[in-house]
């Protein structure tokens, strides 16, 4: 296993140290992004390490602040925080032009960062982006309009809401200002320019992020050689055998290197 390295980022009170394992190889580097609460050694992440190790692949993966073995405290988190940290871990780790495999947030978070590669760092701008189950504006479409009037009210005045979790023996912090924040991320509200093709995976028994979720995504995306395949009793994990190798035949689908 490769060991962790430290980037720093930040200055002041938002300083904090973010965990990366980048593994060496040949090709385009496949760059991890994990899910809401979710880190760099889950089931996903670390088979997908494996595959690059038999093939000699580079791979990527890290923990946002607040997540895994990161510094910082999950309830600062904000989706423009995590995307920041994306971003640098990208800029400062990948050799060359990366595909971007994002998990649930990571989905949204791996379209807000091929955007800005795109614009400010063409060198890295992605060669393809694949999307498990993307929860593309969640804090608004996901989250807020589906909570209940007392949760939202939680959020409201006391800037916390802890929301119980089907993953978790704990509740999740559900912050006011993640909420707030988030709106200034969203991209369903027009065309999303990608700057490359898209592949998304998303199973039709996932509560978390509904199958009609992806679609609406796939309405908006501008790429004309972006698929989706639905996987008819496929969960939101998505991290059954099969589910693994659809993953890994979606990256080699851009990349047969």
């Amino acid at each position: 296993m490769a060991e962790t390295e430290w980037l720093s980022i930040g200055a002041g009170d938002a300083a904090r140290r973010i965990a990366v394992l980048s593994r060496e190889g040949k090709g385009a580097p496949v760059v991890w992004l994990g899910g809401f609460k979710s880190d760099m050694a889950s089931t996903k992440a670390a088979y997908l390490d494996a595959w690059a190790t038999r093939g000699d692949r580079p791979f990527l993966r890290f923990d946002y602040s607040g997540h895994g073995v990161s510094e910082g405290r999950f309830e600062d988190g904000t989706i423009g925080r995590w995307l920041e940290e994306s971003l640098a871990v990208i800029r400062e780790y990948a050799k060359t032009r990366p595909l971007l495999v994002g998990s649930s947030m990571g989905g949204w978070l791996a379209l807000l960062a091929a955007r800005r590669l795109a614009k400010e760092s063409p060198q890295f701008a992605p060669l393809g982006l694949v999307l498990i189950a993307p929860a593309v504006d969640f804090t608004e479409e996901l989250m807020w309009k589906e909570l209940s009037a007392e949760a939202r009210r939680e959020i409201e005045e006391k800037g916390v809401y802890l929301r119980p979790s089907a993953y978790s023996p704990d509740p999740y912090p559900i912050t006011r200002n993640l909420i707030e924040e988030g709106k200034h991320h969203l991209l369903l509200g027009g065309t999303i320019q990608t700057g490359c093709p898209v592949h998304v995976l998303q199973g039709m028994r996932d509560p978390d992020v509904p199958w009609r979720h992806a679609l609406t995504l796939m309405e908006h995306l501008s790429w004309d050689e972006s698929v989706i395949t639905l996987i008819k009793d496929g969960d939101h994990r998505l991290s059954r055998e099969e589910d693994l190798a659809r993953l890994v035949a979606a990256i080699e689908g851009f990349d047969p290197s």
